[in-house]
């Protein structure tokens, strides 16, 4: 090689910009980690909002399985901290049971009643937040189908009934009907969940020392309202016909019959120590109604003819001894009675084999906890269906549930509910992002001047 063509190529190589090597192998070393990263972070992210939405405290997902039937849990527990809300997603769908009590758990603000709801065929468990000592089967009350929740309420200092439908997770409220009233509170469902009995307390005089309750039944599709009653002695349970086409209900102790348009039908005084079953009362051929009557310290059932009220005897079921009273849900379709028995608080001073009115024998200070009993027909005993921990005073169960006579071995859930864990996996994820961005803030830097010059 010539001297004069060893300086053209040298020339012609000092003409060609020199590629940087090392600078470029740092460049995209820093842009591979940087969108690993990223990448992990967004990993991260979705991972931590799946862990906010999806129930994390052992709740399987929502709705009916395919074929699968509505049954009866052998035991309930109380709903845990962060249960996730009726109307939240994802919906719950139609409910087997809802109860309510003051155990921890069941109480919110001051003196909140939360109203616990458990799925139809799985241990899914949502809540509505309730007025004071709100109590399942008397004044919350869970349609045929178990669909909706009706309970009282008392929004913007007005009385009124809310209503939740479980499946689609839309509320709505029927407002008093009558005027003056202090309190309006559900009482029962017809058959077809088209129509709500409610009941209005209205003072009686100026004074307000006393008070009259007016029994109303209301069309869900039209608020057209039927008056049934208006008494001032105080009422209690409220009965459909398997129809659809009458209705029991007591006041003091007098028990009356109407029909949809009103007509009193029939109406009777109760022997003493007895009282209209329960939301069951009407036997399933509708020829007959069931009282409850106590005889000492045990409660049993007996038929009475829905006309006269006349005695029709004894059931041949077996009696429920050391409560404080019992309720009839309904009729299994092996013909045992289902029933809520009510245990007594072991420290409450009230004698309960002693006569007492129907709403001391469910307060709240009285009733240490409940349970489901079957009555069968001919049985020496009755047999436990359902328990619940100390504190859970009240229950009710869907006709469905009560009339597929079905139950299932239930694992309510435990730890922490979903809303409790949304909070923090949030923070936790914007912590990440955060510093993932302060820690890529010089290496961003470097990416926007790493152009050689």
């Amino acid at each position: 090689m010539t001297a004069r063509l060893r300086e053209s190529l040298h020339s012609a190589a000092a003409d060609v910009p020199a590629y940087p090597v090392y600078e470029r192998a740092l460049a995209t070393a820093r842009h591979s980690r940087r969108r690993n990263a990223f990448a992990a972070l967004a990993a991260l992210v979705l991972v931590a909002l799946a862990g906010a939405v999806l129930p994390l405290a052992r709740t399987p997902a929502a709705g009916l399985a395919a074929g699968a039937e509505a049954t009866l849990p052998d035991r309930v527990g109380v709903p845990p901290f962060g249960s996730l809300y009726v109307t939240g997603r994802p919906r719950l769908g139609p409910a087997s049971v809802i109860f309510t009590g003051q155990a921890p758990g069941l109480t919110h603000g001051d003196e909140g009643s939360v109203i616990a709801v458990v799925g139809a065929d799985a241990d899914r468990y949502r809540i509505i937040k309730g007025e004071i000592e709100a109590q399942a089967g008397e004044d919350t009350v869970l349609s045929p189908d178990g669909r909706q929740v009706a309970f009282r309420s008392v929004g913007y200092s007005r009385p009124r009934v809310k209503v939740v439908d479980l499946v689609t997770g839309h509320s709505r409220t029927v407002a008093s009907g009558v005027s003056g009233t202090v309190l309006v509170e559900p009482a029962g469902w017809s058959p077809d969940a088209r129509a709500l009995v409610v009941r209005d307390t209205v003072p009686a005089n100026q004074e307000g020392s006393a008070y009259r309750q007016v029994l109303s039944i209301v069309w869900m599709d039209s608020d057209r309202r039927t008056r049934l009653a208006d008494e001032e002695e105080p009422g209690s349970p409220v009965a459909f016909a398997p129809d659809g086409a009458r209705l029991a209900f007591q006041t003091g102790r007098t028990v009356s019959v109407a029909d949809l348009d009103g007509r009193r039908l029939s109406s009777f005084t109760l022997a003493p120590e007895t009282e209209l079953a329960g939301k069951g009362a009407w036997s399933t051929d509708g020829r007959t109604l069931t009282v409850a009557r106590r005889d000492g310290g045990s409660w049993s059932l007996r038929r009475i003819h829905p006309a006269t009220g006349r005695d029709l005897g004894a059931m041949d079921t077996p009696a429920v001894s050391g409560v404080t009273a019992i309720r009839l849900l309904g009729w299994a379709v092996d013909g045992s009675a289902r029933v809520v028995a009510y245990l007594p608080e072991p420290r409450t001073p009230t004698v309960f084999d002693a006569p007492l009115d129907m709403d001391q024998r469910l307060a709240y200070g009285n009733v240490g906890t409940v349970r489901v009993l079957s009555l069968g027909r001919g049985a020496d005993a009755p047999t436990t269906l359902l328990t619940a921990p100390s504190g859970v005073v009240a229950i009710d169960a869907s006709d469905e549930v009560i009339r597929s006579g079905g139950t299932r071995a239930a694992s309510p859930p435990d730890g922490m509910g979903p809303r409790f864990w949304f909070w923090p996996v949030l923070l936790i994820a914007v912590l990440v992002a955060g510093i993932a961005a302060y820690r890529a803030r010089t290496r961003l830097a470097l990416r926007r001047d790493r152009t050689p010059r």
